[in-house]
């Protein structure tokens, strides 16, 4: 990242790449708002800082800036868009808010197991046992792992507005 000085395609990346793993989410979305803030018309800027808010949980804010990036890149995907915006809902109990956009995302990359999972949890918590059964069906023939290892989340915590406020680079 010293090399890359105010390249926003190297923060933008840098900052999922290391929120991901871990790091403190406060300094990788101000590290993605740096280079929204070099270019405010970069579509997988604006996907990544959605991705980011979802980890850091602001749902709401995570659906607007990747519904930015779905504005700026309409035909040319720049990352799973509408996942991440079925995500947002399902991690606000907004079921079913969360159905369409995972059917939506199925149908974009039918090989893709993230909207799968998500949708059989949506239709579990709706009381639809059925369906959810049908999706966990469907999800077997593309991946063997039907609820993935997140053993890596264990050292996270969900910030609070506050602390995401004071958060710098």
């Amino acid at each position: 990242m010293q090399v890359a000085g105010d390249d926003p395609v190297v923060l933008a990346n840098a900052a999922v790449a290391l929120g991901y793993f871990g790091e403190d989410i406060g300094a990788m979305t101000a590290l993605v708002d740096r280079a929204l803030a070099l270019n405010p018309s970069y579509a997988r800027g604006w996907h990544a800082s959605g991705l980011l808010r979802l980890f850091a949980g602001q749902a709401d804010l995570a659906i607007e800036h990747v519904q930015n990036s779905l504005r700026l890149s309409p035909r040319a995907r720049v990352g799973w868009g509408l996942n991440v915006i079925g995500a947002a809902h399902f991690l606000s109990r907004r079921f079913d808010e969360a159905v369409p956009k995972f059917l939506l995302s199925i149908q974009e990359d039918p090989n893709f197991p993230y909207p799968y999972q998500y949708l059989a949890a949506c239709y579990a918590h709706m009381g639809r046992l059925d369906d959810a059964r049908e999706i966990v069906v469907r999800l077997r023939t593309i991946t063997s792992v039907i609820i993935p290892d997140a053993s890596y989340l264990r050292g996270r915590k969900t910030i609070t507005e506050s602390e995401f406020s004071t958060s710098s680079v």
